[in-house]
């Protein structure tokens, strides 16, 4: 019984809540949220999936985590290959054509999205 009394608190206690405004209606002022007589608190954004999701229809938070997290990948792989003790051919082992990497995953090619957009 005692697990169960943790596993309980344990989600008392991560439980939060995101409210979404869908459009500029003021409803209701705030309530609040409860479980059992506990104030479950809210938030302004969280993370899904690798996106900031914000309740104020923003996203300018998802944006600058995705810049920041490119800027992170880039810092890893500048290490090597910026490093003039890692020989050249070590660098460009991968030689695969763009066109053969959206083919296989089926990404159409930016000419065939332009001919397409111009037959519409």
């Amino acid at each position: 019984m005692a697990k169960v009394n943790q596993a309980v608190e344990a989600i008392r206690t991560k439980t939060e809540y995101l409210k979404c405004k869908f459009n500029n209606v003021n409803q209701e002022a705030d309530m609040e949220v409860k479980l059992n007589t506990q104030v479950i608190p809210k938030r302004g954004s969280f993370k899904y999936f690798g996106s900031i999701i914000q309740g104020n229809r923003e996203i300018d938070k998802d944006v600058t985590h995705r810049i920041g997290a490119g800027w992170m990948k880039w810092r890893l792989a500048s290490g090597v290959l910026c490093d003039k003790n890692v020989p050249l051919r070590l660098k460009r082992l991968d030689k695969i054509r763009n066109k053969v990497i959206g083919d296989k995953v089926g990404v159409t090619s930016v000419e065939e999205m332009k001919r397409e957009a111009r037959m519409t």
